[in-house]
């Protein structure tokens, strides 16, 4: 399983960004000194963690979690749904392909740095690519879309019409497709990015959702171009799925619907 993609001085630098405090006004917020909130920002100091939570709106048992590094999301195996995780810089990020079993239709979300994992993969299993949908266009997300098109010129690369992919078509929000057995739908998740998209695809054992940059393991993306509309897209187009639902973040290892209920710190309303 891949590592968790932040940790708990992520998560805090996010929130503090995200609500554009400086670190003098946090740190009185949080009645903390100034050397200790660096500190904690460093991951350096774990001792001021539940003060910084609450001045940030998060939930600090979980984010004390994340420091002590004691969860971890259960293991996701779905006939049907792959995963592809590749080099990017000094990151690596996520693509994947998810199929019809009795057909062999498949669909792609993304890219990553490089399609050839996905390319292999769609032919050593007689797959037939069918859409690429695109979840946002970063540069990381979308660096091969030639390389996985080349299976099949005519499979559309699908795009939010708030952020329009290379080589591609734009949809509107809600727009959804119908792939053998697997239903697509498209929700808008932004904040993140202006056109963010997660899709919702059904046909599977269990209900997926791809959702790029919105929401990791444990944290979420980070939210440059609005960090309200970030949280608020995420508690009303994820978190109203069923706790059940496989999530298949950008980054990190995939989770559900119903561990970041109990576990990200970003929503501390789900917590008991």
């Amino acid at each position: 399983m891949l590592p968790l993609e932040d940790l708990s001085h992520d998560v805090l630098g996010k929130a503090q960004r995200g609500l554009g405090l400086d670190d003098d006004t946090l740190a009185a917020k949080a009645g903390v000194t100034l050397a200790q909130l660096l500190a904690a920002m460093d991951g350096e100091d774990q001792s001021q963690l539940l003060a910084l939570a609450s001045a940030l709106g998060l939930h600090g048992p979980s984010l004390v979690t994340m420091a002590e590094g004691s969860w971890r999301p259960e293991l996701q195996e779905l006939v049907g749904l792959k995963q592809f995780n590749t080099d990017f810089g000094d990151m690596t990020v996520n693509a994947y392909v998810i199929y019809d079993a009795a057909t062999r239709e498949a669909i792609a979300f993304d890219t990553g740095a490089t399609a050839a994992p996905m390319v292999d993969f769609i032919k050593a299993e007689g797959l037939t690519l069918s859409h690429i949908f695109i979840t946002h266009t970063h540069p990381d997300h979308i660096a091969d879309i030639p390389g996985l098109r080349a299976l099949n010129p005519a499979a559309p690369v699908l795009s939010n019409k708030a952020e329009p992919a290379p080589e591609g078509s734009i949809f509107d929000t809600g727009t959804t497709w119908q792939v053998g057995a697997l239903s697509i739908e498209s929700r808008l998740t932004w904040g993140h990015c202006p056109g963010g998209t997660s899709f919702v695809v059904r046909g599977l054992a269990k209900p997926i959702v791809v959702v790029g940059d919105a929401l990791f393991a444990s944290s979420m993306g980070g939210c440059k171009i609005s960090y309200e509309a970030g949280l608020g897209t995420n508690r009303s187009e994820l978190f109203s799925l069923s706790d059940d639902t496989v999530v298949c973040p950008g980054h990190g290892p995939l989770t559900t619907i119903g561990e970041e209920k109990a576990h990200n710190p970003f929503y501390p309303e789900y917590k008991a």
